[in-house]
């Protein structure tokens, strides 16, 4: 009985030994699992956070990209625009050029008609001082050799005259449509007005020229003879001068 008893008191020790080792260890790992578990909801957060600021990142970068690519797109348009509008640019400065190049060839014009109305106020001081008739062959509107020494010969002769103006008359035989005839007598008054500008220096604004076709024949007749005497130009020079020539003047 006595070892029974001796036996049941160092069980009992054992096991309050053993419940007060538990206690102990619980008391002593249960801080370090709430620490660990907290620490494992911090890492979990934080994870979360990286994850969201990686999102954020990307989310970035992608607009980062549309906004190069805009701003590429932008940059490669400006260019363009800015080649446009130098080149514009160069384009209304020439234009410019050629009207201010038109504007003073247009003065001079006018000062120069200005210059003619003046001198021809009263038609009636001018008078008839010289004239050339040049024939043409048929349907054609080249000056021959004869032709042009017509012309030449008519510039040649005399002093020149102040006050001046210059008709030129384009004619036609009646071979032909009345369109037709008219056309080629002024291509035929054209070649006589081309020819005394160029070769004789007689400025342009004192020559008068029409094309009358076949009107005022110098002879009705309806033969070779006749229709060769039609195709023609006259030329007939005006002055109120009382001297000669005013061929070699400007």
């Amino acid at each position: 009985m006595k070892s029974l008893s001796i036996f049941c008191i160092g069980a009992m020790m054992l096991a309050a030994s053993g419940c007060a080792t538990k206690n102990y260890v619980r008391k002593s790992i249960d801080p370090v699992n709430g620490k660990l578990d907290a620490q494992g909801q911090t890492l979990a957060q934080t994870s979360q956070s990286l994850q969201k600021t990686q999102q954020t990142l990307e989310a970035d970068e992608t607009v980062l990209s549309a906004t190069k690519e805009t701003a590429t797109s932008a940059d490669a348009r400006a260019g363009d625009a800015i080649n446009r509008a130098t080149e514009a640019t160069a384009k209304a400065t020439d234009a410019a050029g050629k009207a201010d190049q038109a504007t003073a060839r247009a003065n001079q014009v006018g000062q120069n008609l200005d210059s003619l109305k003046s001198q021809v106020a009263n038609l009636d001081d001018y008078k008839k001082v010289s004239e050339a008739t040049v024939n043409f062959k048929f349907g054609s509107d080249k000056l021959d050799a004869d032709g042009k020494q017509q012309l030449d010969q008519m510039a040649a002769t005399g002093n020149t005259f102040k006050r001046y103006f210059i008709a030129v008359e384009g004619f036609t035989d009646r071979v032909g449509s009345e369109e037709y005839n008219r056309a080629l007598s002024k291509r035929r008054a054209d070649a006589v007005v081309a020819y005394l500008v160029t070769q004789h220096n007689i400025p342009v604004y004192r020559i008068q020229m029409i094309g009358l076709g076949e009107d005022k024949p110098v002879d009705e007749g309806k033969d070779k003879t006749a229709r060769a005497k039609n195709r023609r130009v006259e030329v007939s020079v005006y002055s109120a001068d009382a001297t000669s020539n005013p061929m070699a003047r400007n």
